[in-house]
C-alpha cells in the first residue's frame, strides 16, 4: 500500500480544500452577524473560526487519504 499523503499533489489539493473551508466558515460567520461591517470585524474570532475550519479540513483529508483516487485527499473515485 502506497503512502499517498507524502505526494505534492495530495498536499496541493489538501491546501486548496483548507483555504476553501476557511473562506466558507468566514462567510457563514459574517452572514450570521446580519450586517457585515469591515470596521467592526472581530479579527480574533474570525481568525479562530478560519483556522479551525482549515484544521478540520486537513484532518478530513488525512483520514480519507487512500480511499478515493490515488494521491488525492478525496474520498470519491472517478
Amino acid at each position: 500500500m502506497e503512502v499517498i499523503m507524502f505526494t505534492a499533489r495530495f498536499w496541493r489539493e489538501t491546501a486548496e480544500r483548507a483555504v476553501k473551508s476557511s473562506a466558507q466558515a468566514l462567510i457563514g460567520l459574517w452572514a450570521l452577524d446580519g450586517a457585515f461591517n469591515v470596521l467592526s470585524v472581530d479579527l480574533k474570532l474570525a481568525g479562530g473560526v478560519a483556522a479551525g475550519a482549515a484544521v478540520l479540513s486537513v484532518l478530513t483529508s488525512l483520514v480519507t487519504s487512500g480511499i478515493g483516487e490515488p494521491n488525492s485527499p478525496s474520498a470519491v473515485r472517478e
